[in-house]
């Protein structure tokens, strides 16, 4: 909670709970001030008290403040759902600015972009999972040089 002070009364802001998950692992868990989702109908900002919503996650970046501090997230597919002050984002594919290797991801990029083009009697399926990696490739990259 954070105090704030108006005239000679002290008022306390609620805060968030924010929970990120993949399939693979919990990337995000935190009491925080304000987050800022990107969804499929553009980016929404939840604030305590926020009314209840499920969104559907799309590929960009994720803002988390808490006090001073911005953390910034590279997420991917999913969807979030916001229930009194509790939001859970529950994404293909997550993860924390600090987290992301630059060079292991470009790896990763052209691996997955060269099966993409070698691709000719490739599942659906398979196909569609190739083209999320790029995608989440290509914003963990952004992310990463944008903040430097």
């Amino acid at each position: 909670r954070s105090p704030r002070r108006f005239g000679k009364e002290i008022i306390h802001l609620m805060a968030l709970t924010l929970e990120i998950v993949t399939p693979d692992s919990q990337v995000y868990s935190d009491t925080v001030d304000t987050v800022v989702i990107p969804t499929v109908e553009g980016e929404i900002g939840v604030l305590p008290g926020h009314l209840p919503l499920l969104t559907q996650v799309d590929d960009g970046e994720l803002l988390v403040t808490k006090g001073n501090s911005t953390e910034y997230l590279a997420v991917s597919g999913g969807f979030a759902q916001i229930s009194g002050d509790k939001v859970s984002v529950l994404a293909e594919h997550a993860c924390s600015e600090e987290a992301i290797d630059e060079n292991a991801v470009e790896e990763a990029l052209k691996r997955a972009e060269q099966n993409l083009k070698d691709a000719k009697d490739v599942d659906p399926r398979q196909f569609e999972h190739l083209q999320s990696l790029v995608r989440f490739s290509g914003i963990q990259l952004a992310l990463k040089r944008r903040r430097r």
